[in-house]
């Protein structure tokens, strides 16, 4: 007799639990409902999961039970997979609270929370050196994803102008935009969404896993609205070299007489590179960089739900994505992609401009350089592993090498710029020595006790190789990096004296990914979206 592969958990809860032998039909219980410790003192019955309930629960006991549900959640503080920042001090929670409840969109009736919106776009034009603060034109947005797509449609709308000003089709054979192929989602996304060619430029060890300026000219011609350039790949942290870029399309258009603009995807980088690498040029000091977006709740350090788009000046927005609302006693301007909008979390953002300024934030950003640089010293001095970003490398050109050699240690000159990302794999002699041990189990392990590392491939071309990474945010202290180190290279020294739980440990990695409900109401099954072209999927 054969063993059963599969068990169906909901069922065998279904037949372990108590029956009334009257009432079984009524009382017994139900896959499709939760039941809940708290029916005695709250006096609640089952809850359905999939439909609404008939009668509805107490406040407490709603909270109670969705409280205790989401506790299965990894824990933010140990989620050293996201960008996104998870600690905001308590007079900010206490703002963001208390503006709940605001509409950003109904801008007579909250005329200062607008007001705090355009101070808020003002600081970033100044931050990013806009040719004039008054003249640069922005919105928030509700994460970079948004503000990409804002920023490429300004770009395809006055490519069109262009076409059309010249007697040519905008149909036959229409707009590209160029993008490295560690592009994040959201950038490719543009591209599908607005019917626009996405050209993906190959990346290498070479490049420094990111967009390479000069094989990124092979993919230009006449119908490129643009190039995505990225301040902080999403895979090792890299800036792209925006200025080289810039150069080489300068080159381009006094020899074809095409103009094709950059918009710096600066989604983790625009709260970072002007803090800890100020003498950095990739904004607005670069004339064909016509706009930048960033993610407030990224580097930016709000909560999640605000990002930044800016132009230039408000001729690289044309007036046909700006529209006049009449709305509610007034006359408003809106050019986002949604209508109603939360307040609260650009108030957060405006909160953090204040609260830190120019010098707290750079604070912020060198101990997080610092602490990632730690780790990636301690990584690579284990043997086991090679690091593949490099902000704790040190610039080796020319003249810069020998002035290198006296600088302090934390003094970020010397150093190759980039995000607080460390991107590590095993090393060569690791894996041919243990050729047995797989990657992603690092992961599962981590996972364990508590981590959240992720481990995947790299973009198209270099997809053989994966990689573990680790965002260093600011509450990754020195301690939480201590603990982190030692229990990778516990996890990873039990592997090596284990090896013979390889199997064991494959069908964990296997089945460890987030169980969710048996029952996926809404949910699209596996095959139902297009096929990956490899950028980075994940939630900008």
């Amino acid at each position: 007799m054969s063993i059963s592969k599969h068990i169906n958990p909901e069922a065998l809860i279904h037949d372990g639990r108590d029956k009334r032998h009257r009432h079984r039909h009524l009382l017994g219980g139900d896959p499709s409902k939760i039941s809940h410790p708290y029916n005695a003192r709250y006096g609640t019955e089952a809850i359905p999961k999939f439909k609404i309930p008939s009668k509805g629960i107490g406040a407490d006991a709603a909270y109670q039970l969705i409280h205790d549900e989401l506790d299965l959640d990894g824990s933010p503080t140990l989620n050293l997979a996201s960008f996104v920042n998870t600690w905001m001090p308590e007079p900010a929670k206490k703002l963001m609270m208390e503006n709940l409840s605001k509409n950003l969109i109904d801008q007579d009736e909250y005329p200062m929370t607008q007001n705090i919106h355009m101070r808020c776009i003002s600081i970033l034009a100044n931050l990013w050196h806009a040719p004039s603060t008054h003249d640069a034109i922005g919105t928030a947005t509700t994460g970079s994803s948004e503000a990409i797509q804002l920023g490429g449609l300004a770009m395809k709308r006055l490519w069109q102008e262009r076409r059309k000003a010249e007697g040519k089709s905008i149909h036959e054979p229409g707009p590209n935009i160029v993008m490295g192929a560690n592009a994040q989602v959201a950038l490719e996304k543009f591209a599908r969404y607005f019917e626009v060619e996405c050209r993906l430029v190959p990346v290498s060890v070479e490049s420094k896993y990111r967009l390479d300026p000069k094989r990124a000219m092979e993919y230009v011609d006449e119908n490129t609205i643009g190039v995505y350039v990225i301040l902080g790949s999403t895979y090792t942290g890299h800036y792209e070299p925006v200025k080289e870029m810039a150069d080489l399309l300068d080159e381009y258009e006094k020899r074809t007489g095409h103009s094709v603009p950059i918009h710096v995807d600066a989604a983790s980088g625009g709260f970072v590179a002007p803090f800890a690498n100020p003498k950095l040029v990739w904004d607005f000091k670069i004339p064909r960089v016509v706009s930048i977006n960033t993610s407030g709740h990224k580097f930016g350090l709000a909560y999640v739900g605000v990002g930044w788009v800016v132009w230039r000046s408000k001729d690289r927005l044309p007036k046909d994505l700006i529209f006049e609302l009449h709305y509610l006693g007034s006359v408003e301007y809106s050019f986002s992609l949604n209508f109603s909008r939360p307040a609260h979390p650009i108030i957060a953002q405006y909160f953090n401009l204040i609260h830190l300024g120019f010098e707290g934030y750079r604070e912020v950003a060198l101990a997080d350089l610092k602490n990632a640089r730690l780790l990636s010293r301690a990584l690579e001095k284990t043997g086991f592993y090679t690091v593949l970003s490099d902000i704790h490398r040190r610039k080796s050109e020319g003249l810069l090498a020998k002035a290198v050699a006296s600088i302090d240690e934390e003094n970020l000159e010397g150093y190759e710029e980039g995000l607080p990302v460390v991107s590590f794999r095993f090393s060569d002699d690791f894996q041919q020595k243990y050729p047995e041990i797989e990657q992603r189990w690092i992961q599962v392990l981590l996972r364990a006790r508590g981590w959240i590392v992720p481990n995947y491939e790299l973009p198209p071309e270099l997809d053989n190789i994966q990689i573990l990474r680790v965002v260093v945010r600011e509450h990754v202290a020195e301690t939480l990096i201590d603990r982190l180190f030692t229990d990778i290279v516990e996890v990873t020294e039990d592997l090596i004296n284990r090896s013979s739980s390889s199997h064991a440990l494959d069908i964990l990695g296997k089945h460890h990914d987030g169980k969710t409900d048996h029952v996926h109401l809404g949910r699209l099954e596996e095959g139902s979206g297009s096929q990956s072209s490899g950028t980075y999927a994940k939630q900008c």
